[in-house]
């Protein structure tokens, strides 16, 4: 075979899937991983008839590419990264290119963008979504780092993406450094927070009305031929629908309730703390997650801690999930409220000039979280891509206006039913917080000021003049320089 278009580096499920969908494009591909032996199974499995090279050394995997050498890594986020391009250096060229495709924090991405431009080497930290069938069919792909590296991986990103409707790939250049791999860690937080909202609907189903898995299953495959026509809707539906070969008993039911996670839904929530961002339906799912992961502790507790006394529903229960419907529904749209604003104040943090049109586009196919909802927020954002927040671009402003009632009544009979909602409630409670033009914050500052003279704002002057008050009259007139909204 003649010279391979591209190397690529971590033959797991991801790298596998993502080489099977280059070949099938016509992309000629070197693969090369660690453990040699997954090469030549490779070969002789799936890859057999392919325009596919297996090579067994770094140095033998750049001997095989077309110059600039494009790399493409799928390895394991963290120090292996660091570890496979500290060897690829010194076999390398200016003006080479390494990806790395992997769920990459995306500081490690700045780093390793800066680093290597200084040693003339180009660096592209790509988010890659959708899994197993994502991976061979058509991802959404997210690449940042140095734009200078996008004219050569252009084509092959965009070839091997998922396209929407319109035949658009989803993929396109998202901005230096880390953005690539932020918007990514974005989309995972926003998957967290999806996930968790369609098992609270579940969870209320099941425990408030006693809907059996296969009537869920029939819901769900009615709400995804609604405004909620989604990836996780659709397999949900699939899963309530599937029975246990020996048993016969819905899977479900045999399924532990504990779940675990890969780091990223954390990543975000840390990140929302540090720039003072709201992303509570996002870390309302995290912390969901390591609560099911106390499994012994809460059955034990489940024995000791009392809750309302059971009561059958008496209402009416088709129009009960259909307010269901709608609770998910709203508490959606605030959860991409939450992570859209999020991505606004890192951009804002980082430099970086998104487009949140484009970035909504890049997850409308191919990844996780793709659903027709996503149109709304593409055309959002084209219509104004200073929009400051979801909440009030027309289409989601009269979407909730309609879902609230139904929103309130179901929180309400979820907590009189003593069945938690912890992502609905949060939604809620974001949304009351935001559409408040005052809140009790003036209390908080007045305590902040008393106990550390940290100073406070007046309602009746200026913004950016600050005061400070002898709360006691024991106190000095020095006030704390910490003022931190």
């Amino acid at each position: 075979m003649n010279q391979a278009d591209i190397g690529l580096i971590g033959l797991a499920v991801m790298g596998e899937n993502l080489v099977l969908n280059m070949a099938s494009h016509g992309i000629h591909v070197a693969v090369y991983n660690r453990t040699t032996s997954r090469v030549d199974e490779f070969l002789s499995g799936r890859a057999q008839g392919q325009p596919i090279s297996g090579v067994y050394s770094l140095s033998e995997l750049i001997s095989k590419l077309k110059k600039p050498r494009r790399v493409m890594l799928m390895v394991q986020a963290g120090s292996a990264v660091d570890s496979v391009i500290e060897e690829l250096i010194p076999l390398l060229d200016n003006g080479d290119i390494i990806i790395d495709g992997g769920n990459s924090n995306y500081r490690d991405t700045i780093r390793r963008t800066t680093d290597l431009n200084k040693k003339n080497l180009l660096f592209i930290g790509t988010g890659v979504s959708g899994g197993e069938e994502g991976a061979l069919k058509g991802p959404s792909i997210m690449p940042g780092g140095n734009s200078k590296a996008w004219p050569f991986v252009r084509d092959i990103f965009q070839s091997i993406a998922a396209k929407v409707e319109t035949g658009d790939p989803c993929c396109e250049w998202v901005g230096d450094g880390g953005a690539g791999h932020y918007v990514k860690m974005i989309h995972n937080g926003i998957e967290y927070g999806d996930m968790q909202m369609i098992c609270e609907a579940y969870h209320i189903l099941r425990q408030i009305i006693s809907m059996e898995p296969d009537e869920m299953a029939n819901v769900f495959s009615n709400w995804n031929k609604s405004e909620l026509d989604s990836y996780l809707i659709e397999i949900t539906a699939d899963i309530l629908n599937k029975k246990d070969e020996e048993s016969g008993k819905p899977m479900i039911d045999l399924i532990l309730d504990t779940a675990g996670q890969k780091g990223t839904g954390k990543w975000t929530g840390i990140d929302a703390l540090q720039l003072g961002a709201v992303a509570t339906a996002i870390t309302e799912a995290v912390y969901s997650r390591s609560l099911s992961a106390l499994k012994e502790e809460r059955v034990a507790a489940s024995k000791i801690l009392n809750g309302p006394q059971y009561q059958p529903f008496n209402g009416d229960r088709d129009g009960f999930v259909d307010d269901v419907k709608n609770a998910l529904f709203a508490s959606k749209i605030c959860s991409y409220a939450q992570g859209f604003q999020l991505l606004s104040m890192a951009a804002a943090e980082n430099g970086w000039s998104l487009n949140y049109g484009n970035i909504a586009l890049m997850w409308r196919g191919g990844c996780i979280i793709r659903a027709q909802f996503l149109d709304r927020i593409k055309d959002a954002f084209e219509k104004d891509n200073q929009l400051p927040n979801l909440l009030v671009a027309p289409y989601f402003q009269q979407a909730i206006e309609n879902a609230q009632n139904s929103w309130r009544n179901v929180i309400t009979t979820a907590v009189t039913h003593g069945v938690p909602v912890p992502a609905f409630s949060s939604a809620l409670a974001y949304f009351d917080g935001y559409r408040s033009a005052q809140l009790p914050a003036n209390l908080l500052q007045a305590q902040r000021d008393y106990f550390g003279a940290h100073t406070y704002e007046r309602s009746d002057k200026e913004r950016g003049k600050f005061f400070h008050t002898n709360w006691t009259g024991q106190g000095g007139d020095t006030a704390s320089s910490a003022y931190n909204v």
